[in-house]
């Protein structure tokens, strides 16, 4: 999932922060214990897990796409600083849960919490969020999005059909076994009109 409209709800819905909110790619990195303005929160994206396909003649899998938003607060205070993930995590909650991060997304959803050892006088609090999407398209108008769709869109289009029968019985007796003649009883057509 793109990071971006997570930052700008982050930015627009939580004033605690005052635009405070960065996107990151390791929590090692945020644990150097580097000075950053606190409270402060950092976004990362973790995992995406996929379900098996639900289809048999085309993809269609529910991808969950998962982000971190790591709080970091000051901690010379324990109570306090606790005291400040509790409102901020609702504060948090507020900004995303059931906000869209794309078009295709379900809105977003908690997934938990949970304490990172403190560094350097501030404490680091991981909360975990995730959105689902379809992977696998609904409509042929819409791009490919795996590769048996693409190679679907690359077949010429149906546009009708001739069908010629020549019917087992009556059998022609001059043959050894029954079976069609050659003569066609029956011939007709169908075109296909988008």
């Amino acid at each position: 999932m793109k990071i971006t409209p997570i930052l700008t709800q982050l930015r627009e819905q939580c004033p605690t922060l005052a635009n405070r909110v960065f996107a990151a790619l390791d929590l090692a990195a945020l644990q150097t214990g580097a000075a950053v303005p606190v409270p402060c929160a950092y976004v990362l994206p973790t995992t995406d897990v996929a379900s098996p396909n639900t289809a048999q003649n085309v993809t269609l899998q529910t991808v969950r796409d998962g982000f971190d938003v790591v709080l970091v607060l000051e901690a010379s205070d324990v109570a306090t600083a606790l005291d400040g993930q509790h409102d901020l995590r609702a504060e948090l909650w507020r900004a995303l849960v059931g906000f869209k991060p794309g078009a295709d997304y379900t809105g977003i959803e908690y997934d938990g919490s949970e304490l990172i050892s403190p560094i350097g006088g501030h404490a680091l609090f991981r909360l975990r969020f995730f959105a689902q999407f379809q992977l696998g398209r609904n409509l042929t108008s819409q791009l490919a999005e795996s590769w048996h769709e693409r190679e679907l869109d690359g077949l010429s289009s149906f546009t009708g059909a001739t069908v010629r029968v020549d019917a087992i019985d009556p059998a022609d007796p001059n043959l050894k076994r029954p079976g069609p003649d050659g003569r066609l009883e029956l011939t007709f057509s169908g075109d296909v009109t988008p």
